[in-house]
């Protein structure tokens, strides 16, 4: 299939990469900026996510309700986001309104008003935003648990920033910061569905064939590398009736040669329905309805974590039960029929996620933002397929480490007390 995708580098650093599938009729067409929370600088955290949401408060030919009544017209499916290292705009549209909807994004990202009234406006949605944080126990300690994992790190602070940055984010200082960052060096434009690459790159051009304004200062990633910590953090709230369980490692980061092999013991322990915890927890004990294990993978770093929510007298077994699975594969790896089962498992979401435009748009700029390349389906698979139990046992070994690992605990914790000693691996 690789065939199929091309890709153009414009002398500004504007990458755009095209994946044609002439079998659909929709395209999927992707603005995603190399700039995330981790590249703000302390004084401005959060910008980047107030950005997200700022450009949709009008450009100098449509206001917002211009906006809201063009994005319904097109479907309404218009997503954006912000992450740590990326801040993404998307919209999937029938092939024939590609067009337009180029146009729309384009300007939004272009030419935003910043009006200072409705940026005003603007944040106090955000830090209502942020209040919702507040109130959703799970997102809450995540929050208070990954401030501690990498102290004066900006991997650590919140993406939407807080109730106190977000208040400075007036014109001058997000129209400076728009400028800045959001550039085209800093963009790569992908898209996915019945199209054609060179239309795509017409487009492009007509929008964002230009040279930044002033000289990009963003911090390199590969120079703040965070030093992660190893926190346990206790944290009793009476008014939740569950308590919130995290338990964390380092990990590997997005780009290391183990990140095959470590989705694998990351699926393999709590990855899905099948896995160790889920099958421990709650099918056989019947301990939470909500538990599992996920891989965080940074470009220079990555965090393994386990979660359950659970009620406060099962706090302490849940507890142990994470912890004794974290030993087992330590000692013994995980069985063949574990680790065939997660190849299975991996290969058929890859192959599944092929048939959605929005995916593969996604995948294109996911690739060359980590990468610098295409990777393609069969590299993909051939790496999946290569990895061994002993590779698997490998990562195990490396990152559950009892001073590597972290807890958090957030609710009414009925009297839970943990100790370095009882993280023992």
């Amino acid at each position: 299939m690789k065939e199929n995708i091309q890709l153009t580098r414009f002398e500004n650093g504007l990458t755009v990469l095209t994946d044609k599938m002439p079998d659909v009729r929709s395209v999927t067409l992707g603005f995603f900026y190399r700039v995330g929370a981790r590249h703000e600088p302390a004084a401005l955290n959060g910008i980047s996510h107030f950005i997200e949401h700022a450009v949709f408060k009008g450009t100098e030919k449509r206001s917002a309700l211009d906006i809201a009544i063009e994005t319904d017209r097109l479907g309404g499916n218009l997503d954006a986001f912000t992450m740590h290292e990326e801040t993404g705009f998307a919209i999937k549209v029938v092939d024939r309104q590609l067009p337009q909807a180029f146009d729309l994004l384009a300007d939004l990202l272009v030419n935003p008003r910043f009006d200072e009234k409705e940026l005003k406006r603007e944040q106090k949605v955000i830090i209502e935003e942020i209040k919702m944080t507040e109130d959703s126990p799970e997102e809450y300690l995540g929050e208070l648990f990954n401030e501690k994992l990498f102290p004066n790190h900006p991997l650590g602070l919140s993406i939407a920033g807080t109730p106190r940055s977000v208040k400075t984010f007036n014109r001058d200082v997000t129209q400076k910061f728009h400028e800045e960052v959001f550039a085209p060096n800093n963009l790569i434009i992908a898209a996915a569905g019945n199209l054609e690459h060179q239309q795509i790159v017409d487009l492009a051009e007509k929008f964002f064939n230009r040279k930044p304004k002033t000289k990009i200062q963003n911090p390199k990633i590969e120079d703040r590398k965070p030093e992660m910590a190893s926190p346990i953090i206790i944290k009793k709230t009476r008014t939740l009736e569950q308590a919130h369980l995290i338990i964390a490692t380092p990990f590997v980061a997005a780009t290391d040669e183990q990140r095959y092999a470590a989705d694998v013991l990351a699926n393999a322990l709590g990855g899905g329905t099948s896995s160790r915890l889920w099958q421990k927890v709650r099918e056989e004990k019947g301990l939470a309805y909500s538990v599992g294990a996920s891989a965080a993978m940074y470009l220079d770093c990555g965090v393994f974590s386990i979660y359950a929510g659970t009620s406060p007298h099962n706090a302490e077994q849940v507890l142990d039960i994470s912890l004794k699975e974290l030993r087992g594969v330590v000692k013994n790896g995980i069985t063949t029929e574990e680790l065939e089962l997660m190849k299975a498992q991996s290969a058929a979401s890859i192959l599944l996620g092929l048939e959605d435009s929005a995916s593969r748009a996604s995948t294109l700029a996911r690739l060359e933002m980590v990468h610098g390349r295409q990777i393609s389906l069969e590299e993909t698979l051939q790496k999946i397929e290569a990895v061994r139990m002993e590779e698997v046992r490998a990562v195990a070994e490396e990152f559950f480490q009892t001073e590597k690992i972290a807890f958090g605990a957030l609710g009414n914790l009925n009297g839970l007390k943990v100790k370095r000693e009882r993280l023992e691996i």
